[in-house]
């Protein structure tokens, strides 16, 4: 992976390209909107992770989320960037978006791995995600549990909530 990808915090000037990346990976009623992307950006920069292609200099993926000490995850923290708590515990995952001809390279694995890894050595203590049924069992590859049916109806789906209990750093 250290090959063929950088892994960093995004950049405020990629911010219309995540939002693009957002369009590709989520049908319109669940994609984040540019404006909310670059609002989410300005706010909690540091908890968004890329990962850019060396060859072209492009984001090929990347996992956002925005920090809080609340434990339940609800939509507002989709489209509200001044709920982010930099000081807060928890994370709330909004997003894992892999471009498609990224995918079953064990991108997204590696993503996920390194985000938590690092929010650990922050001394957060879980992550909140909310995912459809069909990722469920990707989810619980990487170490997510799954609590069952959320009360998040983002997007008018049924969701899955699940959270990942981070080990922190001896």
């Amino acid at each position: 992976m250290e090959k063929k990808f950088i892994f960093r915090d995004i950049q405020q000037r990629e911010a219309k390209q995540a939002a693009s990346i957002e369009q590709i990976c989520f049908p319109p009623n669940e994609a984040c909107s540019e404006q909310n992307m670059i609002e989410r950006i300005a706010a909690a920069q540091e908890l968004f992770f890329v990962a850019v292609d060396q060859e072209t200099g492009k984001i090929a993926g990347f996992l956002n989320g925005i920090a809080t000490e609340e434990c339940c995850f609800r939509d507002e923290f989709f489209t509200d960037a001044s709920l982010h708590n930099p000081e807060g515990k928890n994370i709330m995952l909004l997003g894992l978006d892999v471009l498609p001809q990224y995918r079953r390279q064990g991108l997204g694995r590696e993503l996920v791995e390194r985000y938590l890894r690092r929010e650990g050595e922050k001394c957060r203590r879980e992550v909140f995600l909310t995912c459809l049924k069909s990722k469920v069992e990707m989810y619980q590859k990487f170490g997510f549990k799954d609590h069952g049916i959320a009360n998040s109806t983002w997007g008018g789906e049924e969701w899955h909530e699940m959270s990942y209990v981070i080990e922190l750093p001896v």
